[in-house]
């Protein structure tokens, strides 16, 4: 009786030909890590260059008397990134918006 339970070894027949794409699959799986760790890279410096610019912008709106932040081009802000991404694009436009603010 227990040779019925072949057909449960059914299942592990097609694992076996799997094997020789793992190699294939962590090809892919590293490739696209490192492209995602580039895309990171970039992102990163970007954010970077953001923060300086947002600096330069609080820093001449304080010199001629204004306000560090604008509400009304944050709200602009949050809108086109919702619009682009929904909801988590909120969440990542209000961490920009943290990173940018207060640096001067």
């Amino acid at each position: 009786m227990s040779n019925s339970n072949s057909g449960s070894t059914a299942p592990e027949a097609p694992e076996a030909p799997e094997a020789p794409e793992a190699p294939e699959t962590a090809d892919v799986i590293g490739t696209a890590r490192e492209r995602i760790d580039a895309l990171d890279g970039r992102i990163l410096d970007l954010v970077r260059e953001r923060m300086a610019v947002s600096a330069a912008i609080q820093e001449a709106r304080i010199a001629a008397g204004g306000r560090r932040v604008q509400l009304s081009r944050e709200m602009e802000i949050l809108d086109r990134y919702r619009q682009r991404l929904g909801k988590p694009g909120t969440t990542l436009a209000m961490t920009l918006l943290e990173l940018c603010r207060g640096r001067v």
